[in-house]
């Protein structure tokens, strides 16, 4: 980029030089996200504070061939912030004003940069929480650009199912809106849930209306252990069926928690278990709780736990949230690197017996964890980025684990998306959907200087500066 480019840049932030950086350690901060892939320094690092400037931007970067890829909280696990053409890293963490919160509507409007945490603690004091949990305080437009999930998503959903409408600026700077307040619409094609999920691919999210739920009046949590990870996966697909109560239903094998033991101190049995966590109305939650207590005793649980105390909830889920720092922290000097394959839940003790044997084959030292309500299986994995032969082999556990979850009619990524560590993934997963794929990308970005190199490749005719 050039010097030109800065002014015009700084002029499309207000003439506020300050926003618009390139000092090394910002280039550095914005050139990785939390994966194993190699970091890429962007060339500029800009910080618009309104939608107005971001159109103002993005107009720049259309008029010059310029990349921009958008950043918010760097949480993401594959890749989606990571500049692969240098270019503009839009760091949209100072929009991050909640516009409004409207109790009486369950729902609240808010900048692309306010984080889940913000929106918790403003929508607490209502009476009300926004259910997708992650894990990370990621930014609400991030969660949103990666169709984000959960340890909740068994019972709210993904982050789609949570979007009513939003702002965005597109490749040009035109600013759209789409969807409505309402709870409902059928009006148009369903350009939100195009844009929830697109990665920053085909236009720049600015401004979010979320839905908002009640807090649960009783909360109740428990671990079970089990000998084997097939018996904890049987009777989390049973506990699915329990009742709308369960609305977290965690899996981490033996390794895992060994690991957890070790980063967080705790003393929990090091052999597979369930995290479950029951809401709502107090003879709803025992009744339905206690079925699963019952399923898992029936299938001979080595240890069951129960958890009212809000602190030992929390200690309960803190360590699941904390399972991948706590594999990293084991394996002092590597990268993690996470699968991310979800299954139909009957093939969820088939799929996460394979993966358990495929890494024992492959020599690879990993652990699983998964949102075994919804069947999506993660497993972490410690290598090092340098080391091509490590990398094949992740590589190829990698592929054998996708190919068995597509055998079953699953998919190659339940909730991290594809941004540039999967695209073979989705040739795998979607052939047939490819040209599809490629004509939305042209259309609303044709000059492919939208987080190039991400989802679907850009068109090999349109050079990037």
């Amino acid at each position: 980029m050039t010097a030109q480019h800065r002014e015009l840049l700084v002029a499309a932030v207000g003439g506020d030089a300050s926003r618009v950086r390139d000092g090394d350690s910002e280039r550095d901060l914005h050139s990785e996200d939390l994966s194993f892939h190699p970091p890429r320094r962007p060339d500029l690092v800009v910080y618009p504070t309104t939608t107005a400037e971001v159109a103002a931007v993005l107009a720049v970067a259309n008029g010059h061939d310029v990349a921009v890829t958008p950043f918010g909280a760097g949480s993401s696990l594959e890749g989606h912030i990571i500049p692969q053409r240098g270019g503009i890293s839009l760091d949209l963490t100072r929009m991050n004003r909640i516009i409004e919160l409207r109790p009486d509507d369950l729902l609240a409007v808010v900048e692309a940069g306010v984080t889940r945490g913000a929106l918790a603690q403003a929508a607490g004091q209502h009476g009300l929480w926004f259910p997708v949990d992650p894990g990370a305080d990621a930014t609400l437009g991030g969660m949103a650009a990666t169709n984000a999930a959960g340890t909740t998503t068994l019972r709210y959903g993904k982050m789609r199912a949570q979007v009513l409408a939003l702002q965005a600026v597109l490749a040009d700077g035109s600013i759209i809106r789409t969807g409505s307040a309402a709870a409902k619409t059928s009006a148009g094609y369903d350009l939100t849930g195009l844009l929830v999920g697109s990665e920053g691919t085909l236009a720049v999210i600015t401004e979010l209306t979320l839905r908002l739920q009640g807090i649960p009046d009783h909360t109740v949590a428990a671990r079970l252990s089990f000998a084997d990870l097939e018996t904890a996966c049987r009777v989390a697909t049973a506990a699915v069926a329990a009742g709308q109560s369960i609305h977290r239903l965690e899996l981490l094998d033996a390794t895992t928690i060994a690991q957890v033991n070790t980063y967080q101190g705790t003393s929990f049995p090091v052999a597979p278990c369930l995290f479950v966590e029951a809401s709502g109305q107090s003879s709803a939650v025992d009744e339905e709780l206690g079925l699963v207590l019952e399923l898992a005793r029936a299938e001979g649980a080595i240890d069951i736990a129960v958890e009212e105390d809000p602190d030992a909830r929390a200690l309960l889920w803190r360590a699941r949230h904390d399972a991948a720092y706590a594999t990293s922290a084991a394996a002092p000097g590597r990268k993690h690197r996470s699968t991310d394959t979800c299954v139909p839940l009957s093939q969820l003790a088939a799929h996460a017996a394979f993966a358990r044997t495929t890494l024992e084959e492959a020599g690879v030292v990993g652990g699983i964890i998964g949102h075994a309500g919804d069947g999506n299986l993660h497993v972490g994995i410690m290598l090092d980025p340098d080391s091509p032969a490590e990398v094949a082999m992740a590589d190829a556990y990698a592929e054998r684990l996708i190919v068995d979850a597509l055998s079953r009619g699953g998919t190659a990524t339940g909730e991290h998306g594809i941004g540039l560590g999967k695209l073979h993934a989705l040739e795998l997963e979607h052939p047939d959907l490819l040209g599809l794929y490629r004509g939305i990308k042209d259309l609303f970005d044709p000059r492919g200087i939208m987080n190039p190199g991400k989802v679907v490749p850009a068109s090999p005719d349109l050079p990037l500066h």
